[in-house]
């Protein structure tokens, strides 16, 4: 059965969606079958493979919102192995029309059950908010991955997303775990970026990740040309950085790499 992980965290601009495609296809690269799901509204993690949402036969949105299968949503990407079940704008919509349908928290929970059996790891971009669709990732997922930009910021508003996932731990998802804190943007230079990879050890030990995702200018550009880095630049350092972060989530789970 495979592993459903949310990259949640309500505050934007922390490498979440970056973390996201070039996870996936990192993983993907490993030999594990791997989908994607843009579960943001700005559908950054379905242009960052170069598919067009208005291209696609259904999206997200259908699922929850109309009924559709996510089987039947999901389409190839440019990684052998890799499946993307992409996103539109309309998704911004969907926590209105979601408020009325019965067990409205585990709409998406239905959707992904079928498919578990199908992938290896099953990963959920979530939009920056802690909103009705990133409840519905977290009600669904096993885990969660949570990006932490290196800058002075970083842990404003993490409290908030922590107790979030308790509420929902208790509430809706008693198997929810933390996969880990990514740290994202580090540059090794910066005492700053120092100190707050020892602060995040400090509070969360071995909830931090090994690995820390570098400030590259290869994971900024991959993006706009439909490419994950891996790809784009697979000698870069933003590259070799998310293959290490897979390898160590592989053997976090005791997968076979």
């Amino acid at each position: 059965m495979g592993k459903v992980i949310a990259i949640a965290n309500q505050k934007g601009g922390v490498g979440k969606t970056t973390t996201a495609i070039n996870l996936a296809a990192s993983l993907a690269r490993e030999g594990k079958k791997i989908l994607l799901i843009d579960a943001d509204p700005q559908a950054n993690a379905t242009s960052g493979y170069g598919i067009d949402p208005r291209t696609m036969r259904s999206s997200i949105y259908e699922c929850l919102v109309d009924g559709y299968s996510l089987g039947d949503s999901t389409v190839e990407t440019c990684i052998e192995g890799l499946d993307l079940a992409g996103s539109r704008i309309d998704l911004a919509g969907a926590e209105i029309e979601l408020i009325g349908k019965p067990e409205r928290e585990k709409v998406l929970k239905k959707l992904i059950e079928p498919l578990r059996g199908s992938y290896d790891f099953i990963l959920i971009d979530c939009s920056p908010s802690l909103g009705l669709i990133t409840v519905n990732a977290l009600t669904a997922a096993d885990s969660v991955i949570i990006p932490v930009q290196a800058e002075y910021f970083a842990l404003e508003g993490i409290s908030k997303l922590l107790n979030t996932i308790r509420i929902i731990k208790n509430k809706l998802n008693r198997g929810l775990e933390i996969e880990g804190f990514l740290l994202t943007m580090y540059d090794a230079r910066l005492r700053l970026a120092n100190q707050i990879y020892e602060e995040l050890k400090g509070h969360f030990s071995s909830m931090v990740f090994d690995t820390v995702i570098p400030r590259n200018i290869k994971l900024s550009e991959a993006p706009s040309h439909g490419l994950p880095v891996v790809l784009y630049d697979p000698e870069s350092r933003g590259s070799t950085a998310h293959v290490m972060l897979a390898k160590e989530i592989i053997t976090k789970n005791k997968l076979k790499g």
